[in-house]
């Protein structure tokens, strides 16, 4: 069964600041704006990175879990990690086996996914989807809707490979997270704990105190100097040095990295 890192949710307090960079940053354009969202008091936008995405959110009113999640965090860390499978009905049995609660069922013509509860998956909510016609990495993609081909820059961005997790007890959290994605846990060159999909990866690193949180996404861009001159230019804070230089936006480090060397940040298989 495929197993994808497909989609990372980031969440902004006001969404067209955090698009307009991401465009000027990375040259893409939004290529969905979902308006089910509403209903969760949400704003959002997609954008293709490969044949992955990254969704930002930002609450448009009071009392929404995205707010709570801004405020409760002081606006640091990825708010989801997001799956593409074939079989997010018996990854529901398996997490509820577990004891963990389900936070969302959702359904639609042609989609499937679930939900976790985020206090249950620490560090952030997991989610596990199936758009029918997934088998083909080009195929259906419900979430970033009918046409996100149009906003696939492979000249620009070439993916996502991977993903960091920050925690006082990253060999903890990364077990924790093994259990509930049914993946078996690595280890790199350093002894650092990493889970390995099919596309992307996600890196367990220590942090000294503080929350759980995804601290950094991975980009394969083609211009590094470029983006990163560019997110200087826009205001974000720049965070790392080589090879994990990076720009902060919508609360998490964006490191660069050129296409060729990127795939070279997760262990082999």
């Amino acid at each position: 069964m495929a197993l994808r890192l497909r989609q990372i949710c980031l969440v902004a307090p006001a969404l067209e600041p955090a698009v307009d960079a991401i465009g000027a940053i990375l040259g893409l354009r939004v290529c969905h704006r979902d308006p089910s969202v509403e209903k969760y008091g949400l704003v959002n936008a997609l954008f293709v990175c490969g044949h992955q995405f990254i969704e930002v959110v930002a609450p448009m009113r009071e009392g929404t879990a995205a707010g709570r999640f801004l405020q409760r965090t002081r606006g640091r860390g990825g708010y989801m990690a997001i799956f593409d499978t074939h079989d997010p009905e018996r990854r529901c049995a398996h997490a509820r086996a577990l004891g963990l609660r389900v936070a969302h069922v959702m359904e639609a013509p042609g989609f499937f996914g679930i939900q976790l509860h985020p206090a249950d998956c620490r560090a952030a909510m997991l989610e596990f989807d199936r758009s029918d016609g997934n088998d083909d990495l080009d195929g259906a993609y419900w979430p970033a809707g009918a046409h996100w081909h149009a906003g696939q820059r492979l000249d620009r961005v070439a993916g996502v490979p991977s993903i960091d997790v920050q925690s006082p007890d990253p060999d903890g959290l990364a077990a924790h997270w093994a259990r509930i994605i049914d993946v078996p846990l690595t280890h790199g060159i350093h002894g650092e704990p990493w889970l390995r999909f099919e596309l992307g990866a996600a890196r367990f690193v220590p942090a000294p105190a503080g929350p759980e949180r995804i601290e950094a996404v991975h980009l394969a861009v083609t211009d590094v100097e470029r983006a990163l001159v560019a997110a200087q230019a826009r205001g974000c804070p720049l965070e790392g040095v080589d090879p994990e230089r990076g720009f902060v936006l919508a609360g998490v480090r964006w490191v660069l990295h050129a296409p060729s060397a990127s795939m070279t940040t997760a262990p082999p298989r």
